[in-house]
């Protein structure tokens, strides 16, 4: 099967799209597990007996162990193949959900959850990659476009689904609901994803750089969070010390003879640093507001989570339909021109809610998710076709790898840093909860104003390509 020619550009056909959807099943399955769990903690807390302080571990766990995997995912799709790298993500984020479903204590839970979190932050950027290059470049955009908005409608369904799924069955099952995703994304994967062999290249593992990048990006978010919770000795040092690492991995990166995990050449090296700021804040932005207004609609408005989920459902709906648009456009309209719609549309969703302190309607709260979903559909897919589109094949691994981890990034920094801005207002603003929310969004407004500035830096058209090998 690895040995069949690429259709004619552009053209995606039944195979390449069932390729797709089988791969994008452990994306979905990653992404919609970082939010599910969300909606249990009260549950979690009542049956371990856990305090706050302690159970939020079981979110944060997650999240640091996916920034700690990401990385390294281009080095292991380079050595040990694409396909071979994915199925193996895919078993240790099953092991993972067993072992969570099975905790004994709120300790057992967070090491299980960093094990579920190795697995889980693997999966999309491996995907991706394998994706693109089973694609080939003419046909990346489109197929690119569909796969594109999973990690966009998870943190909307998520609540939801672990909502319904705590109204009917136990805490367990939270992280059981994995098992039949995962089984059959692994028995289809192995008989319809075609086998893309390991690179040519092989270079040896950049240990020192993985000692200083993962653990300074953990040690940073921990720190943010810290400061969310007003522990100001850790976060202090978290955040230094992880501010240390990262400008140690840089030198690191600049220096090193060899392949380092992230080079941070690439970011230098046009499009890739305009797309790796368009894709910072859409993480920012997606999960910081995904943050945000589960939390005023459950504290603000005393919504239970079920219903919470489903006012943010029409934000899915809005991705999924500018999916649709996208595919139809993105080889007829410049990048540039759909990123920089697509952020405006973003902006126009996100003004609303700083009017939360002046009883937004429900009907307004739709049909800015509505809008914002369609504005987010319409800045990941482009800016991945860029880039994907842009390299030789050979170094897809790595180039997805490093996209995927400023994704991550931006969304765990970001919503860290809006939980501390949140945390101030509320601080001010007293009793008027609302309000304080309202003024945290427009902090959001501000990161889709950073990213609009980004993305005037995009292509203008296609024909703006650079030479494919400057991605080396």
């Amino acid at each position: 099967m690895s040995g069949k020619t690429a259709p004619p550009a552009g053209r995606v056909d039944r195979e390449l799209l069932r390729t797709a959807f089988i791969l994008v099943l452990g994306t979905f399955m990653a992404t919609l597990d970082a939010t599910i769990v969300s909606v249990g903690i009260g549950t979690l807390t009542d049956e371990f007996g856990a305090s706050v302080a302690e159970i939020q571990w079981v979110t944060t766990a997650y999240l640091l162990a996916v920034v700690a995997a990401v990385p390294a995912s281009g080095w292991l799709a380079d050595r040990f193949g694409g396909r071979r790298t994915w199925l193996v993500a895919v078993g240790v984020f099953l092991l993972g959900s067993v072992l969570c479903a099975c905790a004994w204590s709120v300790t057992s839970l967070i090491v299980f959850r960093v094990v579920q979190g190795l697995g889980g932050g693997l999966l999309p950027a491996t995907g991706q990659a394998l994706l693109a290059r089973i694609a080939g470049p003419g046909r990346t955009g489109r197929v690119i476009s569909v796969v594109a908005v999973v990690p966009l409608l998870s943190p909307v369904f998520g609540p939801l689904a672990g909502g319904s799924v705590l109204a009917v069955a136990p805490w367990p099952w939270l992280f059981l609901v994995n098992l039949p995703i995962g089984g059959a994304a692994v028995l289809l994967a192995r008989r319809h994803v075609p086998v893309v062999p390991p690179s040519t290249r092989r270079t040896a593992f950049d240990l020192r750089g993985a000692l200083l990048l993962s653990p300074g990006l953990a040690v940073f978010v921990y720190g943010l969070t810290e400061v969310a919770h007003g522990r100001t000795l850790p976060a202090t040092a978290g955040v230094c010390a992880g501010l240390v690492m990262l400008a140690g991995f840089t030198v690191h990166g600049l220096r090193t003879r060899g392949t380092p995990l992230v080079d941070p050449r690439l970011f230098a090296r046009p499009p890739f640093g305009a797309a790796a700021v368009a894709l910072l804040v859409l993480g920012a932005s997606v999960f910081g507001t995904m943050f945000l207004l589960p939390l005023y609609f459950q504290t603000g408005r005393g919504m239970p989570a079920w219903q919470a989920g489903l006012l943010l459902a029409p934000q899915g709906l809005g991705a999924a339909a500018g999916s649709v648009l996208v595919n139809r456009t993105i080889d007829k309209v410049a990048p540039r021109t759909l990123v920089v719609t697509g952020i405006v549309l973003i902006l126009l969703g996100t003004a609303p809610f700083t009017q939360l302190g002046h009883e937004l309607p429900d009907t307004a709260v739709v049909a800015a998710l509505a809008v914002r979903g369609v504005g987010m559909a319409m800045v990941g897919a482009p800016v991945m076709n860029i880039v994907y589109s842009r390299i030789e094949p050979e170094y897809l691994p790595r180039a997805s790898g490093a996209l995927n981890l400023l994704n991550t990034v931006g969304g765990s920094v970001g919503t860290a840093a809006l939980a501390v801005i949140l945390q101030d207002r509320l601080s001010a603003r007293g009793a008027d909860v609302p309000a304080a929310f309202g003024d945290t969004f427009w902090w959001v407004l501000g990161f889709c104003l950073f990213a609009a500035a980004g993305a005037t830096r995009l292509p203008r058209s296609e024909d703006a390509r650079p030479e494919r090998a400057a991605a080396g």
